[in-house]
């Protein structure tokens, strides 16, 4: 097992059977100590978080599978904090995804001028370059287009896929009593089909309930039953 690439929130390592192994860590992203999914850069350690999102992540990916979506998900090792998957090839150097439905974060520190916080969104899908050094850019789907990173029309599969997973997470959590505000994706492809990758996890969504945001743990264990 050879380690492929170091991330913020999980390493990579490449299998003799030619599929990824993701390990989990304890890090989130956010700024100065608090939590923010929408954030470019690691802000915090929480203690036992990497696991729970492996967790949510089996959780999702075989809900999803459930339903005839399919992801890069093949199985997980929770005791080992790892997850096996398909190989996929990234969007240029790396593209995450994020679906809104309230304006909160960094959405509503761009936009602030132009809506109240916590205003609702219809799904609004947004698409940002991983590079830490520039602040991970925002990008539309023409700039996508223009620098040979993916076809309008592909653009408008990856848009299509992100409203429809959201909105099964979105579901999810609605019967625990929760809100999902944002959430945070990232899709690869085989051939020219676009698949979820990554995780699907507390790390990466906002989610609140009677007003208020869940930290991730506490949304891990309500969506886990506290295992």
């Amino acid at each position: 097992m050879k380690q492929v690439y170091t991330g913020k929130t999980k390493d990579v390592y490449a299998l003799e059977n030619g599929h990824y192994l993701l390990k989990f860590k304890d890090d989130v992203t956010g700024e100065d100590g608090v939590f923010d999914p929408g954030a470019n850069q690691v802000g915090l350690r929480i203690d036992g978080i990497g696991r729970r999102n492996l967790r949510m992540s089996v959780l999702f990916f075989e809900e999803l599978a459930r339903r005839g979506i399919r992801t890069h998900y093949v199985c997980a090792d929770v005791e080992q904090n790892s997850m096996e998957v398909l190989p996929a090839r990234m969007f240029g150097r790396g593209l995450e995804v994020i679906c809104r439905y309230r304006a909160v974060g960094s959405f509503f520190r761009r936009y602030g001028a132009y809506i109240g916080e916590g205003a609702p969104l219809d799904a609004y899908v947004e698409c940002t370059l991983k590079d830490d050094a520039l602040g991970d850019p925002l990008i539309t789907s023409e700039g996508l287009e223009a620098l040979g990173i993916m076809s309008q029309a592909m653009f408008d599969r990856l848009k299509h896929e992100t409203r429809q997973i959201a909105g099964v997470v979105r579901e999810l959590l609605a019967e625990k009593g929760l809100e999902l505000y944002d959430i945070k994706f990232e899709f690869g492809f085989v051939g020219d089909e676009v698949i979820l990758i990554d995780e699907i996890a507390s790390g990466n969504m906002r989610a609140y309930r009677d007003g208020k945001v869940v930290p991730p743990i506490e949304l891990s264990d309500l969506l886990l039953g506290g295992q």
